[in-house]
């Protein structure tokens, strides 16, 4: 029987990070301290080796397969670079997004300026068309 949950705090389990020094970035569960805490890692990402509470991460759809419980880090290092996690990561709607808001954060005025303008031609180009396309089915 499936239940109702897809992503379950395991061994392997990859991690968003979102308070802390840290947040933003990705990090691997290697051991599980109790019901609120587990030992996080990500060497391809700079997260040192930390005990992290649930509150302050987020679990990915991501998981490594067959990772020993605390495993160490040139070890998890090898393994994320032979599964391609952190490029798994990056082909993510949820990551894409992140970045995008993190570019547009980072806008100046005048390049807002300029996404409004190109925008707008967009979506005259667009109502053009469709105008077009109204008038032929009529």
């Amino acid at each position: 029987m499936q239940g109702s949950f897809k992503r379950l705090v395991e061994v392997g389990r990859v991690v968003l990070i979102t308070h802390g020094e840290d947040a933003g970035k990705i990090a691997t569960i290697v051991d599980i301290v109790d019901h609120n805490r587990a030992i996080v890692d990500g060497p391809t990402t700079d997260v040192k080796r930390q005990i992290i509470t649930y509150k302050n991460v987020v679990l990915t759809d991501i998981v490594v397969k067959g990772l020993p419980r605390t495993i160490g880090t040139k070890a998890l290092a090898k393994f994320l670079e032979k599964e391609q996690v952190v490029e798994a990561w990056q082909k993510t709607a949820w990551a894409q997004k992140l970045e995008a808001r993190k570019r547009r954060a980072n806008m100046s005025d005048f390049d807002r300026f300029k996404l409004m303008r190109l925008k707008k031609q967009q979506r005259d180009i667009v109502n053009r068309q469709s105008a077009v396309l109204r008038k032929e089915r009529a």
